[in-house]
């Protein structure tokens, strides 16, 4: 196990790693910004590095800083917790440069999934149904409309590196291609520096359903039951149930061994989610189903996984970074009683509910 921990992030994600770190005998070793120096995570961590101003690019997000401080500190392994860094194959790239164990997935994975047109090449090659649509080098003019109205409207825009709802346009109508498209280039880029898009036909009412896997360095990987995060605002979700309600035991298998297959093709390691569109709010057996996407790391949500399983996936990390195989196998890990878990939102009813500052 890691003698030391540098973690990447801020707040109540830091006070959670901060908690499980301790249990396992961890030595904490917290970071913050000038906003940040009373804050929880640097009272309860071992150690406490000031990394710059309050704007978080001069902060959690500068890589070298974070590289300077587990340096000097002789951070064993750096866990980025979820936002900021924690997706970022260039910094998990930096830490085994100067051999620090990133908490995370190979840098291979994270970039294969981390894209969502190479992340459905791979989906499909395994096996797993993915959202009709095509990518690549988009045609221009009547040739995009034309192929667009054989896949059939309504589809959606979308980035190929994009998530959180950036760089997305919903498009019901021929003659509103070129505006969707070029607005969706321009937030793509200004967002993820990145303006490919793909476009893919839209399913309406789905049901978001994503499941959480975690996979071993010697390609065990099982899963720990799904989520339902239909409930959403702007493509953000605002309500998450474990287990989700309502759809058959066979839809669940279906799902979680997806899941698990997805994960070993993508040559997985450690905690990852799946994510799903179940057609026409359909739960029954026979409910068609699509791949969305790939979290490369724990998310805002783990906890409701952690109330129905019993398990701690922050000590799942850490385990499985440190070489060890699965604490359990797939046999063993129950779904027990129900969890939800609720976001809080500041936003401004008299201006269509828009985030406030």
């Amino acid at each position: 196990m890691f003698y030391s921990v540098l973690i990447a992030n801020r707040g109540e994600i830091a006070c959670r790693i901060i908690l499980t770190a301790r249990r396992l005998g961890i030595e904490t070793i917290a970071v913050y910004s000038d906003a940040d120096r009373q804050a929880r995570h640097v009272e309860l961590a071992d150690q406490a590095w000031h990394i710059g101003p309050s704007d978080a690019a001069q902060s959690y997000l500068d890589m070298e800083k974070i590289m300077h401080v587990a340096r000097r500190s002789k951070a064993a392994c750096i866990h980025p917790g979820y936002g900021f860094l924690s997706e970022s194959a260039v910094f998990a790239r930096l830490c085994a440069h100067h051999d620090i164990r990133f908490i995370g997935p190979p840098v291979r994975a994270m970039e294969l999934m981390g894209r969502k047109d190479k992340a459905k090449q791979a989906m499909a090659r395994a096996g797993i149904p993915t959202v009709p649509g095509f990518a690549g080098k988009l045609p221009a003019g009547a040739k995009l409309a034309d192929k667009i109205q054989a896949l059939g409207l309504p589809v959606m825009i979308k980035a190929v590196a994009g998530g959180g709802g950036k760089g997305m346009r919903r498009v019901d109508q021929v003659q509103d291609i070129g505006e969707a498209i070029d607005g969706a280039r321009r937030e793509a880029l200004a967002s993820f520096g990145d303006d490919e898009l793909l476009v893919e036909k839209l399913i309406e009412r789905p049901r978001h359903i994503e499941v959480q896997i975690f996979a071993d360095q010697s390609g065990n990987v099982v899963h720990m039951f799904e989520r339902d995060c239909s409930a959403q605002r702007r493509h953000q979700k605002v309500i998450e149930e474990a287990p989700a309600p309502g759809i058959s035991k066979t839809l669940r298998e279906k799902l979680c061994q997806s899941a698990v297959r997805a994960a070993k093709a993508a040559g997985y390691e450690g905690a990852g989610t799946i994510e799903f569109l179940v057609e026409n709010d359909a739960s029954g057996e026979g409910a068609p189903f699509y791949f969305l996407e790939m979290n490369t790391r724990l998310q805002v949500e783990h906890p409701i996984t952690e109330q129905i399983t019993g398990l701690d996936l922050v000590e799942w990390q850490f385990r499985i970074a440190a070489g060890e195989q699965l604490p359990r196998t797939q046999q063993t890990i129950k779904c027990e009683g129900h969890a939800v878990e609720a976001r809080l939102y500041a936003e401004d009813p008299q201006n269509d509910f828009l985030p406030r500052k």
